[in-house]
């Protein structure tokens, strides 16, 4: 354990449970713009994924476009698993590149990985204010990715 100047745990070494985000509320309130390592299971929905691009602006589109479906989850997906369960039960991914994610084992279905990774970013993006009304909330409690890793190395 890594300790900081006063005792407490170093909050840029602290991994949080992706199950623990997604039980507290609104993430954008709790964590705010502030960098944060969240771990969990991922999966990505692409080709098989239905909804849109994200408008014709490409400041926001990235942020609150429905497809590509990237998501966080507790607990490892079934290779059978839906858009719908992904939705319900994960904490949406996105970036402005469209990266970095882990990239597709195959070209259909849902991409699983067989370890849980640890995602670094941080909720309440400057752009999730010019997103549509309907998906503003939506757009500052996901979760913008500056990176990722794996926990086995």
């Amino acid at each position: 354990m890594v300790l900081g100047s006063i005792g407490a745990v170093n909050p840029e070494l602290e991994q949080i449970p992706v199950a623990k985000v997604l039980k507290e509320g609104f993430p954008s309130v709790r964590y705010g713009h502030a960098d944060v390592h969240i771990v969990g299971w991922y999966a990505e929905l692409a080709g098989d994924c239905v909804g849109d691009s994200g408008g014709a602006d490409a400041s926001v589109a990235w942020l609150q476009r429905e497809c590509p479906l990237r998501v966080l989850l507790p607990a490892q997906p079934s290779e059978t698993v839906t858009q719908v369960q992904l939705e319900q039960e994960g904490l949406r991914l996105e970036a402005p590149t469209g990266g970095p994610f882990p990239p597709r084992a195959s070209p259909g279905g849902p991409n699983l990985r067989l370890e849980q990774l640890v995602f670094v970013g941080h909720f309440d993006d400057p752009a999730a204010a010019g997103c549509i009304p309907e998906r503003v909330d939506r757009c500052r409690n996901t979760f913008v990715v500056s990176d990722y890793t794996g926990l086995i190395r």
